[in-house]
């Protein structure tokens, strides 16, 4: 039976070239004499040490508690000995360091004492959640917010419908599309444990139409598998059609409202590989130590997937698909469409790695920008049905305001925009600096106002002990005078006594 399915405005079609990665099977990278775990590696607050240098820790071992409740847990993914703890460049935009675990390996590879649960369903869904989270499990679609917490609707709201993105729809990116084909059972029993946590009435994976290979895998393991209410969903291959509220668009015709959540149309979204990862961590007792990495780009001689611990250096990883990197050519984290450009190879994979670009230009053009035509061709590409071209001139001139009333926050940053544009301009990054700028505003307004707040607050209280110091001043000479008054009368008396008694 066909599925009915709907479609998002805009959007490209964009040459995949994917089919250079996918001609070997998944392998396993050799372990690196140094790791090093940035303890910021998802969305929220980052984890804690509670392992000091010198300390021995063994692989899958708790070494960073989750801070707050937008975090998870992180692990040591390999056995070995603290060597320091300290400030180190991290895979960023901005290039800048942050505090890092790292850890000397000893080479033994030795696990900690760990087991999965033989029967998951005897857990609550509490209790599952919090294993997710004590696993360290994230997002490995690129956004890398806590698993956990999409787990979690809370009574507010009903699951209807779980989700499975593996539509990959970005091109060089199959770590995915790999996966699918290499461990769907994997993936099911990820599924599995989602259903029963978020207690849905339907399940979708949801793949592009150009992953023959992995549809076949995930819908045999499904025959063999028999789950309820599952089934598998081909979209059409179109780009951004993986980002999350297109494809729920795509797949169920409705629009996740601005400001909205999928939660709030009682949908749930998951990639393929946290589910993977969530199987592996309920299943088997195995935290989040490693993923699936995409290598690939016109200087990587053996380009592929690769099983890669976290903290492996990137350059190590370069260097095992035999890689020719010229200083000054793009070295790309993610894909051509939404990655950014590294300041360095030396730097660790992550959780948020899913790929690695070496010699291949960004997709959207990389050439000095011309003045704007207005020739509309942004709006008509974009898949949010913004105007790129207000939001543009808007951002250019740091009128924020003005870019919040064109809904700068629905920009999902895919770049479909600055890929079509003829005058080359790099909209996207506009639009980047004008939410981090709102971002920064709104933090400064918010400190004013405590500020404001604690100002206030100070001021009525120092009023208040004026008045109170007033007040004791006021009862205290009042006393006083009342007993000067009395000691008056008192001596008034006593004098009065003594003449009647000399009268007498």
């Amino acid at each position: 039976m066909t599925e009915k399915l709907s479609s998002f405005p805009g959007g490209l079609v964009l040459d995949g070239q994917k089919r250079r990665s996918t001609q070997t099977p998944i392998r396993q990278m050799p372990l690196s004499k140094k790791l090093i775990l940035p303890l910021q590696q998802h969305i929220g607050e980052a984890s804690v040490p509670i392992v000091e240098v010198g300390d021995k820790v063994l692989k899958g071992q708790k070494i960073a508690r989750a801070e707050g409740h937008v975090s998870v847990c992180l692990h040591a993914p390999s056995s070995g000995v603290i060597h320091a703890i300290n400030e180190q460049p991290i895979p960023h935009p901005s290039g800048l360091s942050a505090l890092c675990i790292s850890i000397e390996t000893d080479g033994e590879d030795r696990w900690i004492d760990h087991q999965g649960i033989n029967d998951f369903t005897q857990l609550s869904e509490h209790e599952l959640r919090q294993r997710i989270r004590i696993a360290g499990i994230v997002g490995l679609g690129g956004a890398g917010f806590p698993s956990f917490i999409k787990l979690n609707p809370g009574v507010q709201h009903h699951i209807d419908t779980l989700i499975l993105n593996g539509v990959e729809c970005e091109p060089y990116i199959t770590c995915d599309d790999m996966l699918m084909r290499e461990h769907a059972n994997g993936i099911l029993d990820g599924i599995e444990i989602m259903q029963y946590a978020l207690q849905v009435k339907n399940t979708i994976i949801a793949i592009e139409d150009n992953k023959s290979e992995a549809i076949s895998a995930i819908e045999q393991a499904l025959t063999q598998r028999k789950l309820p209410n599952t089934r598998v969903v081909v979209v059409p291959t179109r780009y951004p059609a993986g980002s999350e509220k297109q494809l729920i668009q795509v797949l169920t015709g409705k629009q996740v409202p601005t400001g909205k959540l999928p939660i709030d149309l009682s949908i749930v979204c998951h990639n393929v590989g946290t589910s993977y990862a969530i199987g592996r961590a309920i299943n088997h007792g195995e935290p989040l130590i490693s993923r699936i990495v995409t290598v690939t780009g016109t200087d990587v001689k053996h380009a592929g997937n690769f099983e890669v611990l976290f903290g492996t250096p990137m350059d190590e990883l370069l260097a095992f698909c035999d890689t020719k990197h010229q200083p000054g050519e793009p070295f790309i984290l993610g894909g051509p469409m939404m990655g950014y450009n590294l300041s360095g190879v030396n730097l660790p994979v992550t959780k948020t790695a899913n790929c690695i670009l070496v010699g291949v230009d960004n997709a959207a053009p990389q050439s000095k920008p011309m003045p704007c035509i207005r020739c509309g061709e942004c709006a008509t590409a974009c898949p949010v049905s913004l105007l790129p071209q207000q939001l543009y001139w808007h951002a250019r001139a740091k009128d924020l305001e003005k870019t919040q009333e064109y809904n700068l926050f629905d920009c999902i940053e895919c770049g479909c925009c600055s890929y079509v544009c003829p005058s080359k301009i790099p909209l996207v990054h506009y639009f980047r600096f004008a939410k981090t700028e709102t971002m920064n505003q709104q933090q400064e307004t918010l400190k004013a106002d405590h500020a404001r707040i604690r100002h206030d607050n100070r001021q009525d209280r120092q009023e208040l002990e004026k008045k109170e110091k007033q007040e004791r001043q006021r009862q205290r000479k009042a006393a006083l005078a009342a007993t000067k008054a009395a000691k008056e009368k008192e001596a008034a008396e006593q004098s009065d006594e003594v003449d009647n008694v000399e009268n007498k």
